[in-house]
């Protein structure tokens, strides 16, 4: 049944492996479990904000709020996605994407973990392929950007395996404590020149309007 309300819950992105889907709130609890089983060393915080060190309940009930957030503050002018990344039926992870001003800057962005046992096998590069997929392809953007700290190769070994380049260098203060980032960006057409998966988008059409794109 389509959703009437709030389209994108239809939208899906797939890869050989990979589906790509807005999560309900039954599966918002199975992906807050993932991430609460570990996403890097308990040493580390490879994130600019530091969520994943928040305690349970706080963490549930912020994890499912962030969530609803984005829906609830989403204007086709301002905007971000964050999608369950399923394999082999189960969530593994999130990867998200957004923009402001989509129409004029063609200009998105991109963000994304999973969970430990996922991580090491390709995954963060197909699923990041798949949201390029439909930024390039369909929704008209011409760059993506992203940043990882400067410590957190894994990250940026993802960007550099698709086709990123570095663009100079950011700060960060996840805990307090600034930290200098490592800034990458990759144009459309570098991404088309480059091996990429086939990703198949679906149910998009209806939901051109709220990503600011004319259908």
């Amino acid at each position: 049944m389509a959703h009437a309300l709030w389209p994108l819950f239809d939208l899906r992105l797939r890869t050989d492996r990979l589906e790509l889907r807005l999560p309900t709130d039954d599966e918002l609890a199975m992906l807050c479990l993932i991430a609460m089983e570990g996403i890097h060393d308990p040493g580390e915080m490879p994130f600019g904000y530091p969520w994943t060190k928040v305690p349970s309940p706080r963490f549930e009930r912020e994890f499912a709020q962030f969530h609803w957030g984005l829906r609830a503050r989403w204007q086709p002018n301002d905007w971000n996605l964050a999608l369950m990344v399923v394999a082999d039926g189960r969530p593994i992870g999130s990867q998200d994407i957004g923009a402001r001003d989509l129409a004029v800057l063609r200009t998105v962005g991109t963000g994304s973990w999973l969970g430990r046992p996922f991580q090491g096998q390709g995954f963060g590069k197909e699923m990041r392929h798949a949201v390029l997929a439909m930024a390039f392809e369909h929704l008209g953007a011409e760059v993506a950007e992203t940043d990882a700290l400067l410590d957190n190769a894994a990250s940026a070994g993802v960007s550099r395996a698709v086709g990123y380049r570095e663009n100079g260098l950011g700060r960060l203060a996840p805990q307090g404590r600034a930290r200098d980032t490592q800034r990458f960006r990759l144009t459309a057409a570098e991404w088309r020149d480059r091996p990429h998966p086939t990703v198949a988008v679906e149910g998009l059409e209806r939901c051109l309007e709220l990503f600011g794109v004319p259908a």
